[in-house]
């Protein structure tokens, strides 16, 4: 994914050489300088893969969870639509309904 857009890896950076003139850079600074050019390249990498693999999970669970409301709310019609069919149900149990769909839908026990 963000792979694709990056150019230079970590590899490409340590095998690069310089051409050197008379009055060119100091090639031990240069080199120093690439190192932490390629130490931190790769942490980069890391890191942005470790937020991809994040980003794939959460979409995922998001996917699911509205998916769960769908379900829910589904149900909470058809029970709706029945309970206008039946309207005896009392406050207390009209609470302990919603306190069940909470629990379902939040997934507190």
């Amino acid at each position: 994914m963000i792979s694709e857009r990056i150019v230079l890896s970590p590899e490409d950076i340590y095998e690069k050489e310089f051409k050197i003139d008379a009055r060119g850079y100091r090639p031990q600074e240069v080199d120093n300088f690439l190192d932490l050019v390629i130490k931190d390249y790769g942490e980069f990498i890391k890191i942005i893969h470790a937020y991809e693999k994040e980003y794939q999970n959460l979409n995922r669970e998001n996917k699911e969870l509205k998916a769960e409301l769908r379900r829910v709310q589904t149900k909470l019609d058809e029970e709706e639509n029945s309970s206008s069919n039946n309207s005896n149900y009392s406050n207390v149990d009209l609470l302990r309904r919603i306190s069940q769909l909470e629990k379902i839908v939040y997934g507190k026990e």
